[in-house]
């Protein structure tokens, strides 16, 4: 699958892939920030923004995906940052293809199975049904029900398209039926120790990246390191850009 992509800057490639929900333009604060000193690609991926769905969503897949639009874009090798759920597709692309993987820099999640159950937010979207007439005022109070947070059902309602074609850009349904395999973490078939330089940046008040992780991030990713932001929870990148640019910054061109 070719994705969608927002390419921008010059000079050596960073590649950046968004988290569930989100879309290649949430990450657009750090790629403007990087984008002084790289070409910067960033990337929907399927199932969400402008990319095309389809019912299978495994890291797998949603790896190679990254892979075809790399070539298909001219972007050879990158220095490659995924937040969330594109950490782990970043990850598992840096096990899959290390040839298309210059430098690994993972925000907040790390190569484990993890609890969190998002189904109450997708059954808060799907409750919605986008029609002529309605407005984001009603959709939100209707998302309130399941997404207490308003920060998160801003954030949750920019997927949501109102006027003359009112839709939901993510592909909901597919979402639903692949949240179970979203959550787990399972080694890419026969893939080896990603040898090159990783880092995993945490938010210091989340719990995504625990120090039970440690192990394992160690034998996948032996040339890595472990650093957190203060004062940041999993959505690191927008409680504190400045420090998460400045650490990826300082990793990516040192």
């Amino acid at each position: 699958m070719i994705l969608n992509s927002i390419d921008s800057g010059s000079g050596p490639t960073v590649l950046l892939l968004h988290g569930l929900f989100g879309a290649a333009k949430n990450l657009g604060v750090i790629a403007r920030a990087l984008g002084a000193r790289a070409r910067v690609v960033s990337l929907d991926l399927r199932n969400h923004g402008d990319s095309p769905h389809a019912a299978e969503m495994t890291y797998d897949a949603m790896a190679a995906d990254v892979a075809e639009t790399m070539a298909a874009l001219g972007a050879g090798r990158a220095m490659v940052v995924g937040h969330s759920m594109g950490g782990k597709v970043a990850m598992t692309l840096a096990l899959t293809r290390p040839e298309l993987v210059a430098k690994l820099a993972v925000l907040d999640i790390a190569p484990v199975t993890y609890n969190h159950g998002y189904e109450s937010f997708v059954a808060g979207m799907k409750s919605i049904t986008p029609a002529a007439g309605l407005t984001r005022h009603q959709a939100d109070e209707s998302l309130a029900a399941y997404v207490p947070e308003p920060a998160f059902r801003s954030f949750l309602l920019n997927n949501l398209i109102l006027g003359d074609d009112p839709r939901w850009r993510l592909g909901l349904d597919e979402i639903w039926a692949a949240m179970p395999e979203l959550l787990v973490w399972r080694d890419p078939p026969g893939a080896k120790p990603f040898e090159g330089e990783t880092i995993f940046i945490r938010g210091a008040r989340s719990d995504y990246v625990r120090d039970s992780a440690r192990e394992t991030i160690a034998k996948l990713f032996p040339h890595s390191e472990v650093v957190a932001i203060a004062d940041a929870g999993h959505w690191l990148h927008a409680e504190q850009p400045k420090q998460v640019i400045a650490a990826l910054e300082g990793f990516l061109f040192p």
